[in-house]
């Protein structure tokens, strides 16, 4: 070989930057395993992309690592993951940067740490150097409770181009785009369900308009088959070291990150509520195993109290609760039995939907179904032994009254929130969300990190259809950013909320950004169609299993491309 190697023990050397057609004669010279610890990109387009030199190593059948190391300091979580390659990966290996001094400097770094862990003394370090003369290796000592115990990334072989936080709509959607694009990308979902499911089709499954079973599907068959499923959930994102931790203990490795785990449902917000979920009376459409439960409590239902409840902003699907209202009123209008039994929707909001050129229409069903709205009401408690509800209500001057309030059946819409390991991190706004740019979707504070779905910052309707055209933005804006390209896809705010009004008719409710319409047909979308509710039950099923969750982007483009 041209380049110059040093030895360093039995099984690795270290060299300076390798092209694609070095790799012949490494292969020639018996290395099995190249390990890359340079970024893709630190001197433009002068060196090669290390998927073009991985793909080529695997044709010689060499194992190709990439563990990029930026200039200034090694962490420890860097040294560990590499003094596990070694262990890991077959010999000779040759591991490569600029010049080859930050590979040596991950070895002895690597080596001095295991010194200092046989004196039972936690170790993290700070490796200073430039590429040209580096000579030390500092290293600081902290005590054992100062330091967590993390195994790292190269339980997976190495650093991944791309990691997905979230195995939902949004985190297979953008994982499928993106793949689409860019077959040969490195992409690990982080998802510790093994159930995939279509929420959109829950309130269907409540009005006893659906198969819950045809809602659910395994997570391994919804998988893109050339990504990576960890099965496990995220506990902590530390984007200065580009690594989510898991609650297992293990540590991920990424180059761009993609912050799509879903909302979080905070039940426990609402005193004594969990206790009686699925009993009593009480029921939930947000969750899969209560929805059949709603539409059983809907069915025997003869007369009483019916109580619809949504909580503050921000919630999955806005109008999700006034929609089981709907379809149980429906129901109960057919039977018969609508005038013995008395409607109530108590929203903590102080209009009965967002976006205000929808509401005359929904207004008529609401008479119809003879149900009584009280606004600024916040479910706070609920006694399902005594069947009693307990609503925080708020007058005009801010004055907050307790009412207690007796039912036959309580639909509850449960408090939301963002996960607690957003909430926590750096990458939060104000709110806990994962704080973006609403446009481009890429983070505020880091360049290479990108969100979307439930869990963004971005101030559009929290709905499956937003999801699936934020999956192109993301997909497309996250390649360019990897390519140092400008980002030219730009987020409208789309999304659509279907309201079910009665069985048989949907008003499509689509809109964007501060609620300006934003119809798909040439129809009048605050009309109630039989047309949208075969969209609804037909159509969008079949889109989202056969269409999102497999890159195929129909009807996904946003007004704000270019």
């Amino acid at each position: 070989m041209n380049m110059i190697t040093k030895k360093l023990d039995e099984k690795l050397s270290v060299t300076g930057q390798i092209t694609v057609d070095d790799l012949t004669e490494i292969a020639a010279t018996g290395y099995q395993s190249v390990i890359c610890n340079r970024p893709d990109y630190e001197e433009g387009a002068t060196q090669p992309a290390s998927a073009e030199l991985e793909k080529v190593a695997q044709s010689l059948g060499i194992k190709f690592v990439y563990l990029p190391v930026a200039r200034g300091s090694i962490s420890l979580e860097k040294s560990e993951s590499f003094n596990q390659l070694l262990a890991e990966l077959p010999g000779p290996v040759l591991a490569f940067c600029n010049s080859g001094n930050r590979s040596q400097k991950l070895y002895e770094l690597s080596r001095q740490a295991q010194v200092s862990e046989s004196d039972d003394e936690s170790v993290t370090a700070a490796c200073s150097w430039t590429d040209e003369a580096p000579e030390t290796i500092h290293i600081s000592h902290v005590s054992e409770n100062q330091s967590a115990s993390v195994v790292a990334a190269c339980n997976w072989g190495n650093a991944f181009d791309i990691v997905v936080i979230g195995g939902g709509a949004a985190g297979i959607g953008v994982t499928a785009s993106l793949l689409h694009r860019r077959s040969t990308l490195r992409i690990a979902i982080i998802e510790p369900s093994e159930k995939h499911y279509y929420q959109p089709a829950w309130t269907l499954v409540g009005g006893g308009a659906y198969d819950i079973n045809q809602t659910v599907r395994n997570m391994a068959s919804v998988i893109p088959t050339k990504a990576e499923w960890i099965q496990a959930a995220a506990a902590e994102i530390d984007p200065d070291s580009n690594l989510v931790k898991l609650t297992d203990g293990r540590a991920v490795g990424y180059r761009q990150l993609i912050v799509c785990p879903g909302i979080r449902l905070a039940w426990e917000k609402i005193e004594g509520l969990q206790e009686t979920l699925g009993k009593n009376g009480v029921t939930s459409n947000y969750q899969f195993e209560l929805a059949p439960y709603t539409w059983s409590l809907t069915k025997n239902l003869k007369n009483g109290k019916a109580l619809f409840t949504q909580p503050p902003m921000p919630i999955k699907c806005a109008g999700a609760p006034q929609k089981a209202m709907y379809l149980s009123c429906d129901y109960w209008l057919h039977q018969h039995v609508l005038d013995t039994i008395d409607v109530e929707f108590n929203t903590a909001g102080a209009v009965l939907f967002g976006v205000a050129d929808f509401v005359p229409s929904l207004m008529t069903y609401v008479k119809r179904y003879h149900a009584h709205l009280v606004f600024n009401s916040t479910l706070a408690k609920v006694d399902g032994v005594r069947k009693i509800a307990f609503f925080d209500i708020k007058d005009s001057e801010g004055n907050v009254t307790r009412v207690e309030k007796p039912f036959d059946m309580l639909h509850v819409t449960p408090p939301q929130a963002a996960p607690d390991f957003i909430r926590k991190s750096q990458l939060a706004d104000a709110a806990g969300f994962c704080e973006v740019n609403p446009r481009t979707l890429q983070h505020v504070r880091y360049a290479n990190i990108f969100s979307l779905g439930d869990a963004c910052s971005s101030p559009n309707a929290k709905t499956a259809a937003a999801a699936r055209k934020q999956a192109v933005i993301v997909a497309e804006n996250i390649l360019a950013a990897k390519e140092d390209r400008l980002l030219s896809s730009t987020y409208d705010g789309y999304g659509a909320c279907p309201l079910t009004v009665e069985n048989g008719k949907v008003i499509l409710a689509e809109f964007g950004f501060g609620g300006k319409l934003m119809p798909t047909f040439p129809l009048d979308p605050v009309v109630p169609r039989r047309f949208a509710w075969l969209l609804k039950t037909k159509l969008f099923p079949w889109l989202y299993w056969n269409g999102m969750l497999k890159g195929r982007e129909w009807l996904t483009r946003s007004t704000g491309s270019n």
